[in-house]
Parts: C-alpha cells; structure tokens; sequence
C-alpha cells in the first residue's frame, strides 16, 4: 500500500494547487488522505478533495480519508459535505 497524502493545516487557495498534483502523480490507485492535522479548510480545497473521491470512485478505486481532525468534520460539515469525512470518535453525532 502506498504512503498517506497528509493534508497540511491549512487548507487554503495555496496548497489546493499542490493537493491536485499529489493527488494526480497517485491516481489509478487506492489512496488513503490523512486529515488529522487539518486545522482551517477553504473552499478551493475543499473541491479538489470532492473532485478527487469522485474520480477515485469513477476509476473503481477505493480513496479513505482517515485520521481526521474535529476541525476537518466541522468545516466539511459546514460546507455540506459531511459524507467527505462522516467518522470521529470524538463527536457522537
């Protein structure tokens, strides 16, 4: 298995660029992003992150987005796209 994309603190207009590179250099492969870091999510990442599983389930490919941080569900959450991270152990609901 390959490593996790660890997902930066902030997620913001900058690192989306980034995100969609590593992102592309991993497609056709089951990927594991790791959100447990995240403290701030923009918009702009927040649709190359959805792009990315829509394309990875397109492909048959499986893409997990595990650890996550509370701040990662919340701002998914807010967004409405809670389906892109919907387990935390620390947050019953």
């Amino acid at each position: 298995m390959t490593e996790p994309v660890v997902l930066p603190a902030v997620l913001d207009l900058r690192a989306a660029g980034a995100l969609t590179s590593e992102f592309l250099a991993r497609r056709g492969q089951p990927l594991t992003v790791d959100a447990s870091g995240v403290e701030r999510l923009g918009g702009l990442s927040l649709q190359v992150l959805l792009s990315a599983a829509k394309t990875w389930a397109a492909d048959g490919m499986d893409l997990t987005v595990a650890p996550v941080s509370e701040a990662f569900v919340e701002q998914c959450r807010a967004f409405g796209a809670a389906a892109l991270a919907p387990d935390f152990a620390g947050d019953p609901a």
